[in-house]
C-alpha cells in the first residue's frame, strides 16, 4: 500500500515520487542532485507527513549541498513571506506580467457601471489586456472558494464598458483571478464557466502561476536564506522587490545598516540565485 502523506489543507494522498522530481528540477537541480534528493527523502519517508516536512528536508538536503538551487526550491514559502498585506504580491505579479512584455498598473481605480472598483493589477500590449484581482495568503492550506470566482465575475460585468488605457485594445473584455495558493474545485469549474482566467500556483497543469515565475527568472528577495524577514521588508517597502533588484541597486543594501562585507555576500547570494 502506497504511503500516504498530508497535504497542507488536511486531505491525504499518496506519496508520488514524480511530483517531488519536478518540484526539484524546476529549482534548477541537476539530475544528479535531484537523484539525491530524492533517494534521502524516500529513505526517512514515513505514513502521515506532511508535505511541509518534506519540503523542508528536501530544502535542508539542497542547501546542505550548497545549491543556488536551494532557494529556488524555496520559492512558495518565499511569495507567503511577502505579506502580511497582499500589496508586495500585486506588485510581484506586475513585475512578472511585464517580463512577458506588457505594461502594467496596480491598485487602479475605474468607475464600473454600477460601483467603483480597485483593481489589484492592469496589464496591456500591443495585442492584448486584461485586469486581475490578486489574492494572497499567508499560508498554503487556504484556498480560493467558489464565492470569490462569483465577486470577480460579477465585478468583470460591472466594468466591462470601462477601459484601462487609451489603445483599442484596453477595453475591459477579461478578468484574472489569481492566487498564490490553489483554488477549490467549485471555483475552478465556476470560474471556467463564467470565462475568468484562473491562475493559482498549480493551475492550470500548464503556464500556471510556479511555470511563470520559472519561466521568467524573477525571484522575491524573501527566498534569500541571508536576509532576516524584517531586513527584506524593509527592502520591500523601499521598492526592491526582486533578488534582480538588489544586484541591479545595491546600494540600496545600505538601509539595512550592514558591514560592506555582509552586504557584499548578499549580493554574491542574490546572483547565485539568478545564475
Amino acid at each position: 500500500m502506497p504511503i500516504q502523506i498530508i497535504k497542507a489543507d488536511g486531505t491525504a494522498e499518496p506519496f508520488k515520487v514524480e511530483k517531488l522530481r519536478r518540484s526539484l528540477r524546476r529549482s534548477g537541480a541537476s539530475k544528479e542532485e535531484v537523484t539525491q534528493v530524492v533517494e534521502h527523502i524516500q529513505s526517512s519517508l514515513q505514513d502521515g507527513m506532511h508535505t511541509q516536512q518534506i519540503y523542508r528536508q528536501a530544502f535542508q538536503h539542497l542547501h546542505d549541498l550548497e545549491l543556488p538551487a536551494a532557494a529556488r526550491y524555496s520559492l512558495r514559502r518565499a511569495l507567503f513571506n511577502l505579506g502580511p498585506t497582499g500589496f508586495p504580491f500585486e506588485s510581484f505579479l506586475a513585475r512578472l506580467f511585464e517580463t512577458e512584455g506588457y505594461q502594467t498598473r496596480v491598485g487602479v481605480e475605474i468607475d464600473g457601471q454600477c460601483a467603483r472598483h480597485e483593481l489589484d493589477v492592469a496589464a496591456y500590449k500591443d495585442d492584448h489586456s486584461f485586469v486581475a484581482e490578486a489574492k494572497f495568503h499567508s499560508r498554503p492550506g487556504i484556498k480560493s472558494d467558489l464565492q470569490v470566482a462569483m465577486y470577480s465575475y460579477a465585478r468583470l460585468l460591472d466594468l466591462k464598458k470601462q477601459r484601462i488605457c487609451t489603445e483599442d485594445v484596453c477595453g475591459i473584455t477579461e478578468f484574472w483571478l489569481i492566487t498564490n495558493t490553489k483554488f477549490t474545485s467549485a471555483a475552478s469549474r465556476y470560474g471556467n464557466c463564467a470565462g475568468l482566467t484562473m491562475l493559482s500556483w498549480n493551475y492550470p497543469p500548464r503556464n500556471n502561476l510556479h511555470d511563470r515565475i520559472q519561466r521568467a527568472g524573477i525571484y522575491p528577495v524573501t527566498v534569500m536564506e541571508n536576509l532576516s524577514a524584517t531586513q527584506a521588508q524593509i527592502l520591500i517597502e523601499n521598492g526592491i522587490l526582486l533578488c534582480a533588484d538588489i544586484v541591479e541597486h545595491p546600494h540600496a543594501l545600505k538601509r539595512l545598516h550592514l558591514s560592506e562585507e555582509k552586504r557584499a555576500a548578499l549580493v554574491r547570494e542574490a546572483k547565485n540565485i539568478l545564475t
